[in-house]
């Protein structure tokens, strides 16, 4: 097996890391729209691009899709920015197997996303714990998308502000299966 060190690996990677503790300063438009610009570079199949991002920093409409958010999340109402993720399926390939490939080019986007939020300073957290009605009618989604995810974006705030586990998770090294519980080479392996 070959060993990387982590100076191996982009720094972005290495230093992304689903925060909770955030800040309500204010993000500036030209760091959003740097953000924005990272997830729709990412690859697709035919190119076909089918991921749509609706940011949300308007504090009225911010206000309403956060009253969507599951009570776990509580800690998400102090972002000054959500980022709703959007897909449906026929912005992309079907292959003939039926595989629903929209779903992976988006996460494909939503992962320069981050990578970009880490390079600007910011930290994210995207969630699946909201009311995807409530929000998609918030934010005028048309019916046939799906809201895939609410990326919680924003500077790194007071801890102090999350309970106990959120804190201790917040302080805790990421942790990451070892490689060869996820990746095998030639064959499946039990």
């Amino acid at each position: 097996m070959i060993m990387l060190s982590m100076a191996d690996l982009v720094p972005e990677i290495e230093k992304r890391k689903s925060g909770r503790a955030l800040s309500n300063k204010n993000v500036p438009l030209e760091i959003i729209e740097r953000i924005m610009t990272a997830a729709a570079l990412a690859p697709s199949c035919f190119n076909n691009q089918p991921w749509r991002f609706l940011v949300v920093h308007d504090e009225p409409v911010l206000n309403n899709v956060k009253a969507a958010l599951t009570p776990g999340n509580y800690w998400a109402k102090q972002a000054p920015v959500l980022i709703a993720v959007c897909t449906k399926t026929d912005l992309d390939c079907t292959p003939p197997d039926g595989r629903q490939y929209a779903f992976f080019d988006t996460g494909l986007a939503v992962e320069n996303c981050l990578l970009q939020v880490v390079k600007e300073g910011l930290i994210a957290h995207a969630i699946a714990g909201f009311n995807q009605a409530e929000v998609k009618k918030v934010l005028s989604v048309p019916e046939e998308f799906t809201v895939i995810t609410l990326i919680i974006t924003g500077y790194q705030g007071d801890p102090s502000l999350l309970n106990e586990n959120h804190r201790q998770a917040e302080d805790s090294a990421r942790e990451r299966l070892p490689l060869d519980k996820v990746v095998m080479y030639n064959r499946w392996k039990k």
